[in-house]
């Protein structure tokens, strides 16, 4: 059937839509949208073979192209040009052959490496900018040295600005920075890597990586306020801020803030991540803190309160407003905060900051918006003292409880719990608990979890949440485990649980069900014993369902190692799963249970051999298993088959020393029972075992000291026989 014919694009539209309603306009504007015009077909024609993009994607575009105001925008991005058939065809295979790692050593895949870069010599513009080739350029950063990376560094050098914007070659520009960070600071301790070796070729300039780094963001100056709001860009700028400041990257840095969720992991098999090496704190020279300094500076220089204010509430400007704000306050002392022309005095420039006024109208509008609200927890968690007592003063003391039922102001208030001093946090704590009931009822129990947490560390008496949490999570056997572990359809017949299914449906109410109720078992006494009592009388069906949820095992292995968990506890949990040791060992979740079984049977010698025996029957089985070989492994049962009375001897008591011997992997573990938390009183059974330990070491005293007796008595006899005969 035809079709009604339609435009393909829908920019045409739109052109003509506006020369309709602004034929008026005069030709500055016009020289300026034909400007933007062609940045955007630049942009798409750079795209090599990419997709067409959606409509909403597609107006997402547009309108970041055409909102922004008030900032100075780069020149149109040039066409760098596109590979032949037959290099893509050649670079795609390269990647293919990086990707497997299937090289015999080192020094082959070294050799190929070499192979690509002189290949890609002069075409290093085009494979960053190619949607199929760009990976390669990723892999080959990952796995250069730092000679190839300086060298590649060289090759964008002036391109930068156009780099960063781009959809692919951004990516590139990320993984290059990350990768030459850690060589800034072994050029930093070791000054001699900089300077140039007598056999090299005298027409080569050698330069550090710290000057490389200053010339890239050299050329990005003048340009931070609109990059800060580019889709491409702006992660870009996030991961140089960090490389910057020398902050820990990738794992232990927020990832909502450096990393996009869509991005795709690169990586190269069997080779150790290259973005391990980025990970802790690096020294850097005191030119990066300066040009840090400058870029705090220049990003925000030139823009009102006004528009940092709608920065604030922008999807992709928001969280580069955060890492400058929380770099500011961090890496130049919270004094910072009383400058003029900080980021935190622009966007809180009222003092003091009372109700009314703008920063007051600021406040109030980011609590409960979902961008806007990540930046407000920014201000509350490095903000300094004095200007947080004020804001807490004066817009949350009286409001925690509200916050607390708000999904989205919740958090802030998990912020806000953190630094509280102890009497502030009582009466925070009085105005949540009354609203327990409803968040329970909402699933909304983060909120919860940092209560209890922060009530633990400052010592506020937890017993009205017990209290409400009893009765939130009350059945007809009183408070029921599996209400807060939300547990949903039973395990398969066959006793094992599907991973990839039970991962589709760890649905975030059951991660947060489960760290509430391991937050409550950190907490000694009532609190705690909620989750003990109730796990303790579960039975046995119920509780291999908690061991085979991916979800809820956490709690138990959690209940399992605590501190806080009696003897009689662990031994009924413990006790239920007999018969069943072998298939819990074969399931993904249930195998961390068995692991954690092994600290759990401490002062239970008896249960762990009764355990050991199980896994010795279902030998082949575990063998077959990735886990099972892991549970295998773990509970030392090449040891317990070869020499069992030795195996028997680590996990008894022995001499000198009454705690099990744990896994080698965790011997730092400090449970025994010598190892008592202040206020737990030991059980019967411990108590004799102390006394009949004692009273083994004085026999053993008086022995010696008899024997000793003896020894001396014949040594003097010995002595007035020979007196006699001389």
């Amino acid at each position: 059937m035809p079709r009604d014919f339609k435009k393909r694009g829908r920019r045409d539209d739109q052109k003509k839509r506006k020369r309709e309603q602004h034929e008026d306009h005069g030709a500055a504007g016009k020289r300026h949208k034909k400007h933007s015009d062609k940045a955007l077909d630049h942009h798409h024609a750079d795209d090599e073979a990419a997709p067409p993009q959606d409509e909403a994607a597609a107006a997402a575009a547009y309108h970041d192209h055409e909102a922004l105001d008030g900032v100075t925008r780069p020149e149109a991005m040039p066409f760098y040009g596109m590979l032949d058939e037959d290099e893509q065809e050649y670079f795609k295979r390269a990647d293919e052959l990086l990707e497997l790692n299937q090289f015999a050593d080192p020094e082959e895949r070294a050799l190929f490496l070499e192979n690509v870069y002189k290949e890609a010599d002069g075409k290093e513009l085009k494979i960053a900018h190619s949607q199929g080739c760009s990976r390669l350029m990723e892999r080959l950063i990952l796995l250069s040295t730092p000679a190839q990376l300086k060298g590649l560094f060289q090759k964008f050098s002036g391109s930068f600005l156009h780099l960063v914007q781009h959809r692919f070659a951004s990516h590139c520009c990320e993984a290059l920075f990350i990768q030459a960070a850690p060589v800034v600071t072994q050029e930093l301790q070791k000054p001699e890597l900089t300077q140039t070796p007598p056999s090299s070729d005298p027409n080569e300039v050698v330069v550090s990586m710290e000057n490389l780094f200053l010339y890239a963001l050299a050329e990005l100056e003048g340009y931070l306020g609109y990059l800060m709001t580019d889709r491409f860009a702006s992660h870009v700028l996030r991961v140089l801020l960090v490389v910057l400041a020398g902050e820990p990257l990738e794992k232990q840095a927020p990832k909502s803030v450096l990393k996009s969720k869509r991005k795709e992991q690169i990586s190269v098999t069997g080779a150790r991540d290259g973005h391990e090496r980025a990970l802790e704190r690096r020294a850097v020279p005191d030119s990066f803190i300066d040009a840090l300094g400058k870029l705090i500076n220049g990003s925000v220089d030139g823009l009102d309160s006004t528009y940092l204010r709608a920065l604030a509430m922008h999807p992709t400007g928001n969280p580069t407003l955060q890492l400058l704000l929380q770099l500011e306050l961090t890496q130049f002392g919270k004094s910072r905060a009383r400058d003029e022309s900080s980021i935190t005095r622009r966007l809180l420039p009222d003092d003091p900051i009372a109700e009314g006024t703008e920063s007051a109208k600021f406040i109030n509008g980011l609590v409960y918006d979902s961008i806007g609200s990540r930046l407000l927890e920014t201000i509350v968690q490095y903000a300094p003292g004095k200007t947080f007592k004020a804001i807490f003063a004066q817009f949350f003391k009286e409001r925690m409880g509200s916050l607390a039922r708000n999904e989205i102001a919740a958090y802030v208030a998990g912020k806000i719990l953190e630094r509280l001093s102890r009497e502030e946090l009582d009466e925070a704590m009085r105005q949540i608990v009354e609203q327990i009931p409803g968040l329970v009822e909402r699933n909304r129990t983060a909120i919860l979890k940092t209560l209890i947490e922060r009530c633990a560390v400052r010592g506020v008496d937890t017993s009205p949440i017990k209290a409400q949490l009893e009765t939130a999570y009350g059945g007809s056997n009183g408070f029921e485990v599996t209400r807060i572990l939300k547990l949903g359809e039973a395990p398969s017949d066959d006793g094992s649980s599907d991973g990839k299914h039970a991962h589709a449906h760890a649905q975030p109410d059951k991660v947060h069900g489960s760290l509430l109720a391991q937050a409550m078992m950190s907490v000694p006494g009532p609190l705690g014993n909620l989750i003990f009592d109730s796990l303790a009388r579960l039975g046995t069906h119920l509780s291999l369902k908690i061991a085979r949820d991916p979800t809820a095992s956490r709690t138990l292995q959690a209940a399992l190692t605590s501190p806080h968990a009696s003897v009689i506890f662990r031994r009924k949990v413990i006790q239920q799963f007999y018969g069943h040791v072998g298939e819990l060992a074969l399931d993904p979740s249930g195998s961390h249970v068995i692991d954690a079984v092994w600290q759990g049977t401490h002062g239970l010698a008896f249960i762990r051999e009764r355990i050991a025996e199980e896994l010795a029957e279902n030998e082949a089985s575990l063998r077959e298993s990735f886990v099972g070989r892991a549970v295998w492994r773990n509970w030392q049962m090449d040891l317990y088959k070869r020499r069992r009375a030795e195996w028997v001897k680590k996990s008894r008591y022995t001499a000198g020393n009454e705690g099990f011997q744990s896994f080698p992997e965790s011997s730092n573990n400090d449970i025994g029972p010598n190892n008592h938390k202040s206020g737990r009183h030991l059980t019967a059974i411990e108590l004799a075992r102390q006394r009949h330990a004692a009273a083994k070491a004085a026999q053993a005293k008086k022995d010696t000291k008899k024997e000793k007796q003896v020894t001396q008595a014949s040594s003097d006899k010995g002595k007035g026989k020979s007196s006699v005969m001389a």
